[in-house]
Parts: C-alpha cells; structure tokens; sequence
C-alpha cells in the first residue's frame, strides 16, 4: 500500500468526525486475530472492541455488548471455525442483531461459499490476500449498510448472474419495487418518498436486494431490473 493511500485510511475518521465504527474480529488462528487487531488500531475510525476465536463465543460477546447498548457495528468474521462454523453464524447475528454488518475475510473463494455467507446476511466478502485498504473499506461499506465484495468474487458472481430461474425469485414483492427503483437511477431518500418508508428502511431495502442478488453496485443492480424486465432499457435500446 502506498504511503498517501495508507495516509488517507488514517485520515479519514478524522474528516468526518464521527464516532469510531466498532468491530468484533471472530477467528480461531490468533495470530489472524492479533494482525488484523494491530492494524485496526491506527484507523481512526475503527475501534475493535473485542476477539472471539468461534462462532459461538463471537454470538456470547455480541449478546453480551448488546445489553449494554454497544453492540458493534461490524464483524470481521471467518467461515472455517470450530463449535459454530461461520455460515450459521452469520444467520444466527442476522436474526439476534439485524443491525450488526458482517463481513467474511476468509480464504474459501468458491462461489457456493460465497452465496451462502451472502444469503445468510453478509453484506461483505473479502479473501485474505487482499489488501488491508480493502478490509478497512469493507468495513466502512458494512457500517454505511452498503456491500462490499472482493473483486475476484465480484467476478464469479457477475458471471453467474444470469442463471436459470434468476435471483430475482428471492426477492420480496417491496424489494422488487426497490429494484425497478434503483434502476431508474433514484436515490435511497427518493425511493423512500416514492414507497412512504424511512430512508433508513430504503437503505436496508436496497442492501438486501444486492446482498440476494450477489451484486456489489446500484448499476449491476439496474442491469438486473432491466434483464428481469422490471424496467424499460435505457434510451429505448433493446
């Protein structure tokens, strides 16, 4: 990582100047733990607020934070763990604490790994040969309610994007409306006006729908919406 690049991840809790984001870091090699921890604490607007070396004891301390309060914004979490793997972790944060973003930093890239993590609520994927920039902005992303996918997996996934019978199945009735939003190029709070919702419910809406359709961007979103049919490409193109 360049020294600017470097410079600018230290900085930029500081131009902001809001309240560090608060991370639990969840893996059962220690020396993954401690690394990830050092590094975390130069980021100005990162606080890790604790380690847990399985899903269970990762479910324990969220419990345990959440009753005072202070549970944490992000969990950067591992999928090959021992007692609770990291799948069913996942789901079980997404059904205790919907508002807790996780984010998989593993070395398991294969797509059925990845789809699953995603829908079981993940809303970011990284392998861990990437670059500490990219588990800070992943962080940042989880945080915000936004996704953040390691580019390799992005990839995988904007080529299985189109299978038989789509994605799109999943999807709820208001989230395909959120979709064929989004592709009308509309932003969170004119999708809230236009649905009567919060724009909170509008961002959580939006990041479900890339979450279940594997997608890391509004315009991968918006290509979707028009393949499905939802809207009209374009300009009139066909």
């Amino acid at each position: 990582m360049s020294g600017a690049t470097h410079d600018a991840l230290l900085d930029s809790g500081r131009r902001e100047g809001a309240r560090p984001i608060r991370v639990l870091i969840v893996d059962d090699h220690a020396v993954v733990r401690r690394g990830l921890r050092a590094y975390l604490d130069v980021i100005v607007d990162v606080e890790v607020v604790g380690e847990a070396a399985d899903g269970e004891q990762a479910l324990r301390e969220i419990d345990a934070m959440a009753a005072y309060g202070e549970a944490p914004d992000v969990v950067l979490l591992d999928l090959l763990m021992p007692k609770l793997d990291g799948i069913a972790t996942i789901s079980r944060i997404n059904d205790r604490h919907p508002g807790v973003g996780v984010v998989v930093l593993t070395s398991f890239g294969e797509i059925e790994r990845v789809r699953a993590a995603l829908t079981s609520g993940a809303c970011g994927y990284l392998l861990k040969d990437a670059e500490p920039g990219e588990v800070v902005a992943a962080i940042r992303a989880a945080a915000g309610g936004e996704m953040f996918l390691d580019p390799a997996v992005a990839r995988q996934l904007t080529n299985t994007l189109v299978s038989p019978g789509g994605e799109a199945a999943t999807l709820t009735r208001r989230e395909l409306e959120v979709l064929a939003l989004v592709a009308k190029g509309q932003s969170n709070q004119e999708i809230a006006d236009e649905l009567y919702i919060s724009e909170r419910t509008a961002r959580t809406h939006v990041s479900n729908v890339l979450r279940k359709l594997g997608l890391t961007s509004r315009t991968q979103a918006a290509v979707v919406a028009v393949q499905r049919g939802l809207v009209p490409p374009p300009h009139g193109g066909r």
